[in-house]
């Protein structure tokens, strides 16, 4: 499998003497799933229905079946050859840790189970709230976004805040309008990266692109914001710098593909996407195991 950096090699200063590289924001633990510290959460609070993604329905706040005592997976080595392919595309990014660590403080919903109800409803706020804290931090992991820097590290350490608050305080977050704020700053920090990049820039924000033919497509800094892209042809595509937030990569080909630098591309993206071992992704993604060798 090959991996990439999108960021430099660590400088040298004039001694000779290497200077130590910049710690990526996006890459610290906090920001991703750490499934030994949850209490199963997402396999309790969340519903799923019998579909091409489960082969059981089951409502929210009901353990799944394969769930075990010490609250983790009994298939979990075999998820997609037991039609949970659903899960295999989930990420929580790092929300159940920290429900289960922080707002609950290392008690779980079978030590206490009167806890459970509000413990499933605050669940998927956090989660939002550490999905927009990802996106925060990988635009402050942008050396060409410094101009707008300072107010995304405000928003970082706000939207950190909240994550940290009580139960009813959680509850009681207007997430959408959280978003429309920090939103703007994602776009400035997209531009300014986009901005450095030689040559004309495509833009096909929001775009339907589902199903579309676009192998070998030259798309290195294109703006595929919130863009449909399920299903479309992107093998052996230039995705280098192209800003991907919120674009639906279902069933997306992207075998050899080049996605190095990707703004504010996830590992639930890739999850749901088609690659291969030709495709690149830059630290801390990673090739996704039902990947094609």
């Amino acid at each position: 499998m090959e991996r990439y950096s999108h960021t430099a090699p660590p400088p040298t200063a004039a001694s000779g003497v290497p200077v130590p590289e910049r710690k990526s924001f996006a890459a610290q633990p906090d920001l991703q799933a750490d499934c030994g510290s949850c209490f199963g959460l997402c396999c309790v609070a969340l519903p799923f229905s019998r579909s091409s993604d489960f082969p059981v329905d089951k409502s929210a706040g009901t353990p799944c079946g394969n769930l075990r005592e010490d609250f983790r997976c009994g298939i979990h080595e075999r998820l997609r050859d037991q039609g949970y392919n659903g899960c295999t595309v989930f990420d929580c990014f790092g929300a159940g840790q920290k429900v289960s660590q922080v707002t609950f403080k290392g008690v779980s919903w079978r030590e206490e189970p009167d806890s459970a109800r509000a413990m499933f409803e605050v669940l998927p706020v956090v989660r939002q709230l550490q999905e927009l804290l990802k996106y925060t931090a990988q635009a402050l992991d942008l050396p060409a976004a410094r101009p707008v820097h300072r107010d995304l590290r405000h928003a970082y350490e706000r939207i950190d805040a909240l994550t940290r608050e009580t139960v009813e305080s959680l509850l009681a977050v207007d997430v959408d309008a959280l978003r429309g704020e920090v939103n703007p700053l994602l776009l400035r920090a997209s531009e300014l990266a986009r901005a450095v990049v030689p040559g004309r820039r495509k833009n096909h924000r929001g775009a339907n692109l589902m199903g579309a033919r676009l192998r070998g497509a030259k798309l290195r800094g294109a703006s595929m914001r919130g863009a449909l892209l399920i299903a479309a042809d992107l093998s052996d595509a230039d995705l280098r710098d192209a800003d991907l937030i919120g674009a639906d990569m279902r069933d997306t080909d992207l075998c050899g593909a080049d996605l190095r630098g990707a703004l504010f591309l996830t590992q639930p993206q890739l999850n749901a996407a088609r690659g291969d071992a030709r495709t690149k992704v830059a630290h801390p993604l990673e090739h996704p195991s039902h990947w094609a060798g």
